[in-house]
């Protein structure tokens, strides 16, 4: 099997992010450089508490064409494709619906980063990419055009978040820090409605109560 290895390491980090919440059923995909020539991707709709490393595609980066792999790669493959093309610095390319950052997809902007940790994994900001339906090339195409090599996190509109790094140890950091910019987002988002409401939303009290009862923790070094 070519490329065991690194196909065996997607299997691994597939199941830990579908544990962690940021993969979810068969939503949430991911792709590795191997060489100049060839990617690793997670395939398509699977159950990845049950996908073994023969499931995962090998593909020619150029094309996308497989050259190996007993399943259908990931609809997504063009969007890590863009990434990996675009960005000959980067390994790892990780999309997620993790719940904080999918959440501030919905509020029509990106998101500012803090502290010095959170910008190098993440760069100076995270850009919101506009909507287009999921495994489309406009939605490949939209990204594409909002690449930029000092950014490595980005927010698709109603979609989730789009990672890259250069090994995937670090993409998989930058995910953690976006979520706990996220998180911080909502926190203060929620804070500053419930303090211009004469009578506090019972609702949003729950709900900030709930985000500051379950902090993410941040990538420290």
């Amino acid at each position: 099997m070519r490329f065991a290895t690194a196909r065996q390491r997607v299997v691994e980090v597939s199941r830990a992010l579908a544990d962690r919440g940021y993969f979810a059923a068969t939503g949430g995909n991911l792709a590795l450089r191997v060489d100049d020539e060839h990617i690793v991707v997670t395939p398509s709709a699977t159950d990845y508490q049950r996908m073994e490393a023969a499931d995962v595609c090998v593909l020619r980066l150029a094309d996308l064409v497989k050259v190996d792999g007993e399943r259908k790669p990931s609809v997504e493959s063009g969007m890590h494709a863009q990434v990996l093309r675009a960005r000959r610095d980067c390994r790892a390319s990780v999309h997620t619906h993790q719940p904080a950052a999918s959440a501030c997809t919905l509020l029509g902007s990106g998101l500012p980063v803090d502290g010095p940790v959170r910008r190098r994994l993440l760069g100076p900001e995270v850009p919101l990419v506009g909507y287009a339906p999921s495994g489309t090339s406009w939605l490949s195409g939209k990204l594409a055009r909002a690449l930029r090599p000092d950014i490595n996190a980005y927010l698709l509109r109603t979609h989730g978040a789009i990672c890259c790094g250069d090994t995937l140890e670090t993409t998989l950091q930058a995910l953690v820090a976006l979520e706990s910019q996220a998180l911080q987002c909502l926190r203060g988002r929620i804070a500053e409605r419930l303090a211009t409401q004469r009578t506090p939303d019972k609702a949003l009290q729950r709900l900030l109560a709930t985000i500051e009862a379950h902090p993410v923790q941040d990538v420290t070094a």
